[in-house]
């Protein structure tokens, strides 16, 4: 009993020094700066910084005349050997992250210093496709919302690490998991479920900020007597798929927030579930006061080949074809780059954007049609892209300031689809398959094989303007910064600082570790920042002091 108590006593004093170190003053996140968040670019309120989705950064510390100048400012090794996909959150000089599988961790943005860590234990029934991974938090108030692996909704207090409420999603037991960040808009913290590999049924819900009580549920395959249902054969609807694993967009004109959807199940068969599968593969706009469906596009009708529209969907105010316009950009796994209209869900404009050979051409409505016989067959068809696809998860970025939108992805990829089974790479190293690790391996290219390029597009025309090309391929995600510079990297380990305007290397580290995450921008008393996650830690890197 005696220990009991001295271990009691430990952790009470422990909680106190890190209450003690947190600063005495740190406003509450209201909606309103998570929504305005372009005005305070010290911080990084939401996955990308706004909820655009732009992961544009307005500070230009760094910008293209010191870039070269940058310098190691800390590190943050975490206590996992799980892909580390997180991008921080910051907010007045503190930075949370995810320690995968599940644990939330408060540091000093300047330092490092860990504040305190929040550690869920996840069921033993958890099961995931791709990794133990978490990909980030929400935040409103003084309250940190995380998904995690065996499909819970937790709400922590953000200044002290403290559990308030634990909300289930849905039942781990049934292979539902949840690796996405949440998106908070007003009263309301919306997440999705993952676990589209097996046989689930994706859906997207809306819970009380305050309570975690359930206040909406959006089902992304429609059941007997809703409009969509029709296209799956059967009872194939059921356990579809079409999971929900990647962030969201928010658009405050129209109301609406943007997810994508993922693959319909079983992947590689479509025989059981003929028929369109809406709405797998798909952008859904949702009313998110009533998670009413607004509008829908879908990118691969009756997916055979594990082509996931699970991409960051990114917002913008462009001039399109010399009409200001309320687009959508979209680079989408299947080897297809879009511009949508956000309001309606029209398809304007389409075109791939890597080698592309199932398709040649959309009709008038952004339907892509088919070459004939480019599907799974029992000999094996030779398709391109890849089944990892010509982008994965990876967040892209658009700059306002260049006009230009930036995706990292795969060049030079192709499968084997072999009906019923899992397809075998083609222009692939094996070693290069694997969804993303933690580790450096060695490995050398041949030219016939698939490498990872950061893309400059621009949008009117979905022309590339620019590009940097890399040895390896890439899982990792762009930033842009009003400092004219994109950052971006790959399996090689190397963070990259481009020219944004011309793709220029300007500077490059080496961070021994694969990339799986995608670079962000804060700062802190005036000092601007770049941090990225690589291997198991979370690197800061800073100009040097003068």
């Amino acid at each position: 009993m005696r220990n009991f108590h001295r271990s009691l006593l430990a952790l009470a004093f422990s909680l106190a020094a890190s209450l003690a170190a947190l600063p005495a003053v740190q406003a509450q996140v209201s909606f309103e700066r998570i929504l305005n968040a372009e005005r305070e670019p010290e911080n990084w309120l939401s996955y990308s910084a706004t909820l655009d989705n732009q992961r544009y950064s307005r500070l230009d510390s760094i910008n293209t005349r010191n870039v070269a100048e940058l310098e190691l400012a800390w590190v943050w090794q975490a206590r996992s050997l799980e892909k580390f996909e997180a991008t921080p959150l910051v907010v007045d000089g503190i930075l949370y992250t995810v320690q995968a599988p599940n644990d939330v961790v408060a540091l000093d943005a300047a330092t490092g210093r860990v504040f305190w860590t929040y550690h869920h234990e996840p069921s033993p029934l958890a099961r995931t496709c791709c990794g133990r991974v978490n990909r980030g938090l929400a935040i409103v108030g003084d309250t940190l919302f995380m998904g995690t692996i065996d499909a819970h909704l937790l709400a922590i207090d953000a200044k002290s690490g403290a559990l308030i409420w634990d909300t289930t999603v849905a039942d781990a037991a049934e292979n539902y998991s949840i690796t996405m960040a949440p998106m908070v808009v007003r009263d309301k913290v919306m997440i999705g479920t993952a676990g589209g590999d097996f046989a689930t049924r994706g859906q997207i819900a809306a819970f009380d900020v305050a309570t975690g009580k359930e206040l909406w549920r959006f089902h992304t395959i429609p059941a007997p007597g809703e409009p969509g249902n029709e296209t799956w054969a059967g009872d194939s609807w059921k356990t579809g798929g079409a999971a929900v694993w990647n962030a969201g967009a928010y658009d405050p004109e129209s109301n609406l927030g943007f997810w994508g959807t993922g693959n319909p199940q079983p992947d590689w068969d479509g025989r059981e579930r003929r028929g369109d599968n809406l709405y797998s593969d798909s952008v859904v706009a949702l009313d998110v006061d009533t998670g009413e469906l607004a509008w829908h596009f879908q990118f691969t009708p009756h997916d055979e080949l594990d082509y996931d529209s699970t991409q960051v969907p990114v917002l913008a105010d462009i001039v399109w074809r010399g009409e200001p316009r309320r687009v959508m950009l979209w680079a989408n796994r299947n080897g297809l780059m879009y511009v949508l209209d956000r309001v309606t869900g029209k398809f304007l404009f389409g075109k791939p954007y890597v080698e592309v050979n199932w398709m040649d051409g959309f009709d008038a409505n952004g339907r892509p049609q088919r070459v004939p016989g480019m599907l799974p067959s029992p000999e094996g068809t030779l398709i391109r892209p890849h089944v990892h696809g010509a982008v994965n998860w990876a967040p892209p970025s658009f700059s306002p300031r260049t006009g230009l939108f930036y995706v990292s992805h795969w060049e030079n990829s192709g499968i084997m689809a072999i009906e019923g089974q899992f397809p075998q790479p083609v222009g692939i190293n094996r070693r290069q398959t694997a969804m993303g690790q933690v580790n450096l391996e060695p490995f050398f290219n041949n030219d016939d094989e698939a490498y990872g390029v950061v893309r400059a597009y621009d949008p009117d025309t979905l022309e590339p303007v620019w590009e940097f090309k890399m040895t390896d391929i890439t899982w990792g995600g762009v930033l842009t910064t009003a400092g004219d510079l994109a950052f971006g990297g790959g399996r090689e380990g190397y963070l990259l600082g481009l020219d944004a305007r011309s793709g220029e290397l300007l500077w490059r580290a080496s961070l021994g570790g694969q990339i799986s995450s995608a670079p962000m921008s804060y700062a802190v008393n005036g000092k601007q920042f770049i941090a990225i996650a690589a291997g198991s830690a979370l690197f800061t890197f800073v100009l040097p002091e003068r």
